[in-house]
């Protein structure tokens, strides 16, 4: 089949032929879906260095484990599935050792910030844009875990209130709750820039 093909697939066609060992829907697979794991975790870490390891170690669990997929609809859940279940063993590996600062990170404590000049010209509304994303996402960083994980799942990877009860093993009712506490936190802190 040419490549142009696996581009014009349903998802759930996508993944099927993966699980049938076809690895150019697997790569498509992937390609498709690497942007959407990024992001999630560039919201769920607070860390940005360990976003790319995490979205690799996402990913590559996908292709090595698809074939346990047992029904190919389930695709997105299963994925959030594996990014949940990474991000808390990341956090869990974050209580047992020491946090490191970096001197290229400001802080309260660590006031020193390495700045190099940016020799491309942008347009202001591009560096508005910007900003406001990382003040976007430094918001849902400050977030407790359990509000800021619900409050991912569904704005970002656009999940149910049923799959992300499934996917953090809790009540429709619980997720309900700690998505609407994380949007009031939200509409709190970024009240004056939005």
């Amino acid at each position: 089949m040419p490549g142009n093909h696996y581009k014009k697939m349903p998802l759930e066609e996508l993944v099927v032929l993966s699980q049938k060992d076809d690895l150019k829907a697997l790569e498509e697979l992937i390609r498709r879906e690497q942007k959407n794991v990024f992001a999630a975790f560039s919201y769920l870490s607070k860390k940005r260095e360990n976003v790319a390891d995490l979205t690799q170690e996402a990913l590559l669990k996908v292709a090595r484990n698809i074939q346990s997929l047992k029904n190919p609809k389930n695709f997105k859940s299963w994925l959030n599935q594996i990014i949940s279940n990474l991000f808390y063993d990341e956090l869990r590996k974050k209580q047992r050792r020491p946090d490191v600062i970096s001197i290229d990170e400001e802080t309260e404590e660590n006031s020193i910030k390495t700045q190099l000049p940016d020799k491309k010209c942008k347009p202001h509304e591009k560096c508005l844009s910007t900003e406001l994303e990382e003040i976007i996402k430094n918001a849902i960083r400050d977030l407790p875990e359990q509000f800021r994980i619900a409050i991912i799942l569904r704005e970002l990877q656009g999940l149910s209130y049923e799959e992300i009860a499934e996917v953090t093993n809790s009540s429709v009712g619980t997720v309900k709750s700690r998505i609407a506490r994380a949007r009031g936190k939200l509409q709190n802190g970024l009240k004056s820039y939005i």
